[in-house]
């Protein structure tokens, strides 16, 4: 099984009823501005469909998408024809990106980088980021926290159910690592159709994402319960954002 295929078309629609989006960009905004960062060059890394970049593309020069789904970036390309927008769209995979391009601010959310499962992407990744940002630029990335990979949904089974869309969704957690399996039934017209994923996160520990950030030259400005700039982490938090230059 792979993931965000036909998942891509019904991503919005499960996804918007979580995350506030708004919030996120809310907060990053005012990161930037209190740290006099100029507003040339933006790259949504793992962007999904969009959703950030569309709101923070609206205060960049130029904006730019990548992700490693073809789907998903099919359905950001799609909602960006509806604004004034015009990103660079590339479809790459994060731990290795050739943009040929550096940013001013380099964003990640919603826990991409816990679909990275060695160590040794997982430097890769954060190496790659740096040689993509400008000398003054910052990366903002999430992850979702050991706590909610291992306690929250480790070993648990959730259903969802609408109208249009109904999913059973089965966790297994073992070795850090959390297999998540989801058979989806979608509405289309009087009958449903039945579709597979699987996911995989690695939960990383703090002290992991520091040790290599450091390893990587970042210097870590800032780490915050969720995108809460007033709330510091603590055992309980579910998603960890850092900001980084």
């Amino acid at each position: 099984m792979e993931s965000y295929n036909k998942f891509a078309e019904i991503y919005d629609e499960l996804i918007n009823q979580d995350i506030d989006y708004n919030y996120f960009a809310s907060s990053i905004i005012s990161i930037i501005d209190e740290l006099k960062i100029e507003k040339d060059d933006y790259l949504d890394i793992a962007c999904g469909t969009g959703n950030l970049s569309m709101i923070l593309g609206k205060h960049f020069k130029h904006t730019w998408l990548v992700d490693a789904s073809e789907e998903m970036l099919t359905e950001a390309y799609n909602k960006f024809l509806l604004t004034s927008i015009k990103p660079k769209i590339v479809c790459q995979n994060m731990c290795s990106l050739t943009l040929n391009h550096k940013f001013n601010l380099i964003t990640s959310c919603l826990d991409a980088t816990n679909y990275i499962l060695e160590d040794k992407d997982l430097n890769s990744y954060f190496i790659s980021v740096k040689e993509h940002l400008k000398d003054d630029g910052i990366f903002i990335f999430d992850i979702n926290s050991y706590y909610k990979l291992s306690s929250i949904l480790g070993n648990n089974i959730f259903n969802y159910d609408s109208e249009d869309v109904f999913y059973s969704w089965e966790n297994i957690f073992e070795q850090d690592i959390l297999e998540m399996y989801l058979t989806f039934f979608v509405k289309k017209e009087e009958l449903y159709e039945r579709f597979d994923e699987e996911h995989i996160e690695r939960a990383y520990t703090l002290d992991k994402i520091k040790n290599s950030l450091h390893s990587a030259d970042f210097e870590i400005l800032k780490i915050m319960d969720n995108y809460d700039r007033a709330k510091e982490v603590n055992d309980k938090t579910e998603r960890i954002t850092f900001v980084v230059k």
